[in-house]
Parts: structure tokens; sequence; C-alpha cells
């Protein structure tokens, strides 16, 4: 009975050892990370927000974490390529998706995806958030946005707004606008935010919802009229331009968020080295002076936790897709 005993005891001994052996290899893993480069998938064709966004903070995460940060553009489907791509890696914390507001959020209302916007993600940090701009051509009769909604209202269907295409958040924001202020005016998609812009620089269209990035040098140029910002506070690159609640549109806010995700199941560990790298980029002063000059601007400290973002997504879609579905808008 005691030779039986003795034999179960150091069966039990082995198993033990044997377990605790093999989680030595993931936990020196998860303490070693990164070994190897890193890749920031941008679903996106070079040069527009996303990956300009993506490569300022690729070139100075890279600095805290010792290994490269290679970006990858992979466009399509209004970045939901790339998103999937992204779903579909291994879950080790190699491989992050430089999402936005129209991946993470009204993608989910446009698409048939094969992928859950929040299942299939890990939260990393919200990086920097991108109020529009509400913009009117140089000859409209309206100089402030209470003029211009009295305007619209008495010339329903009159009046034209372009996109940068079929479910962008400009498109989003001024189906929106429509409902909020019960006017009716037609909804241009362009295929990009800069033709849309050209023509409404050229007076081809009335009025534009258009991102600071792209806009802010025609504002300052005199081509065209800002006349709010979404936001509840004015942007630094253009303090000048009255927020919504003082141009006579309470609360009409909508911002065009960026933010990095890693793929289900990257370990804890892992996530919070990747969050301290973006947290230790976004207190960089001469960075944020970089990014606010693209009138762009990082968050305050208490919204750049996972926490924080994955609170951020769940309520934008529980906001933006009964708006995205009321208004008929589908992914092309």
């Amino acid at each position: 009975m005691m030779k039986l005993m003795l034999r179960r005891r150091q069966l039990l001994h082995l198993v033990a050892s044997g377990v605790a052996l093999a989680s030595v290899p993931s936990i020196a893993s998860a303490q070693a990370y990164p070994t190897r480069p890193i890749t920031m998938v941008v679903p996106f064709a070079p040069g527009g927000p996303s990956d300009v966004i993506g490569r300022i903070f690729a070139e100075r995460m890279r600095e805290t974490l010792g290994q490269p940060i290679i970006v990858e553009n992979a466009p399509g489907a209004g970045g939901s390529i790339g998103t999937g791509r992204v779903a579909r890696a291994p879950g080790d914390g190699y491989t992050l998706v430089l999402g936005f507001w129209g991946t993470h959020v009204a993608n989910g209302a446009l698409y048939p995806l094969r992928y859950d916007l929040l299942d299939d993600f890990e939260p990393i940090a919200l990086l920097v958030s991108n109020p529009s701009l509400i913009l009117a051509k140089k000859a409209m009769p309206a100089d402030d946005l209470k003029g211009l909604i009295a305007w619209l209202k008495a010339n329903p269907d009159k009046a034209s707004a372009g996109n940068g295409g079929v479910g962008t958040p400009p498109h989003v924001v001024a189906a929106f606008f429509q409902k909020v202020t019960d006017t009716r005016f037609q909804l241009v998609p362009y295929r990009g935010a800069g033709p849309a812009l050209q023509d409404l620089v050229a007076g081809q269209t009335d009025l534009q919802f258009d991102y600071p990035v792209t806009s802010l040098p025609q504002v300052r140029a005199g081509t065209i009229k800002a006349l709010a910002v979404t936001a509840k506070s004015r942007l630094r690159a253009a303090p000048d331009i009255p927020t919504v609640d003082e141009a006579g549109l309470p609360e009409f806010y909508f911002s065009t968020w960026y933010a990095l995700w890693s793929s289900k199941g990257t370990p804890k560990d892992v996530i919070s080295k990747l969050n301290a790298a973006a947290r230790e980029a976004m207190g960089i002063q001469a960075l944020r002076a970089r990014l606010a000059d693209l009138g762009v601007e990082t968050p305050p400290v208490d919204q750049q936790t996972p926490e924080a973002l994955d609170s951020l997504q769940k309520a934008e879609i529980e906001k933006w897709w009964p708006v995205i579905k009321a208004a008929g808008i589908q992914g092309q």
C-alpha cells in the first residue's frame, strides 16, 4: 500500500513538473517580446490619413520596442481586406492593424464581414481623433452654420455634398446631418476625398464634411468656407473655426478616430508592452505637435488604455449602426 501511494506521489510530481516546464516557454516568450519585426497592417493605400498616422507611430514605437515595425498597405473593400487579414493572423502580437472608425465601427453595418469586429481582435490603444469640418463652397450665400441650415431648408434637394466614397465617414456624417437638421440635399460619392474636395473648391458641389488634414490648407487659402468643427472644443490647428455647439447645432459630435488592435488571443503581457509603447509615443511633445499640424489630436491619458478603446468601440457601434442602416448606406 505504501509503495502504491509513493508511486502515485511520484507520478503526480512528474505531471506537475511537466506542466510547469511546458508553461516556461510561453512565459519566457511573453517576457522577451518582441524578438523579431512586427507587421502593422494599414488597410488602405499609401499616402492617406491611416497610412500617415500609422507610419508616424510605427517609427516611434520601434524605438521603445527595440524591433522594426513594418507598415504593410493592404487596401480594398473599405479596409475590410487588410483588417480581415489581421483577424486571421496568429494571436502573438506580431501582426497589428492600424484601424479607424470606418474599419472597426461602420464596416460592420456596411459589409457582410467574415470576422467579428469585437470578438476577433484585442484592443491595444486609441491613438488620435480627427473631427470633421463642415465646409461650404466660397460662393455659398451662408457664412455660418445657422445660415447654411436655413438656406438648405429653403432650397430642398438643390444642394449637393461630395464625399470620399459610399460608407466613408464623410458620407455617414452627411446623412446624419440631414436627419438631425431635417434638410435634404444630394450625397455625391467620389473615388476619394481629394477629388471631392477639388469639386467643392471649384464650386461644382455646395458643401462637404471633411477631414481637417485634407481640407485645412484650402480653408487657410480662402478657397472654401469652414463653418464649424464637429467636436466639443476647437481645433488647435484652426482655433478660429467655431465648434458645432458655438455655431448653433449643439452636440453634433463626430470624430474619425484611429487605433491599434492585435489578433484575438494575444497575451495580456504583450498587449501591455504594445500599449506602453503607444502611450510613450503619445507623450512626446514633438510627435503631438506633428499630429496637431495634421488636424488630429491624441486622447487624454485616461482614454489611452485597451479597456477605454474597447468601451469606445462598443459605444460607437451602438450609436452609428442604426444611423447607417436607417440611411440605407451599403458598402460597394
